[in-house]
């Protein structure tokens, strides 16, 4: 089941809520819907793309949370070391920043699109920051 649309640059994917999993991090999203921003690919962590949030707090603690996202799980990071985040892995990624390690509440998995989720992580990477759209379907 689908919960979500996310569009990011040309690429739509289906989504679900890690809701059993996750219930504070998902009700703390939802919230935000619809959800605009723009992906950047990340510094530090290896195959992914990222939205820094700054001091955006969504008012949750850790839960479900990982430091090894496997490509289509979608990380929230609360903030505390580094800033807030929210993190889409497309390849092999362990979550760091410049302060290090660090784990992030997977809360939204990918369920469609995913074909295409190598070449939007390509496309970031070497052509810079994409609009992404998150949408309750």
């Amino acid at each position: 089941m689908n919960d979500l649309r996310i569009t990011a640059g040309p690429f739509t994917f289906g989504a679900r809520f890690e809701s059993e999993l996750a219930p504070k991090t998902c009700a703390a999203f939802r919230k935000h819907l619809p959800f605009e921003s723009q992906v950047i690919h990340v510094r530090w962590s290896g195959e992914g793309v990222w939205i820094p949030l700054g001091d955006l707090a969504f008012g949750v603690d850790y839960e479900n949370h990982t430091s090894y996202p496997a490509p289509g799980q979608i990380i929230l990071y609360p903030g505390g070391i580094s800033e807030t985040e929210i993190l889409l892995g497309y390849g092999g990624v362990r979550f760091a920043s410049k302060m290090g390690q660090l784990a992030g509440n997977h809360f939204i998995t990918l369920t469609s699109g995913l074909e295409n989720l190598a070449a939007l992580g390509k496309m970031v990477l070497w052509h810079g920051a994409q609009k992404i759209v998150f949408e309750s379907v």
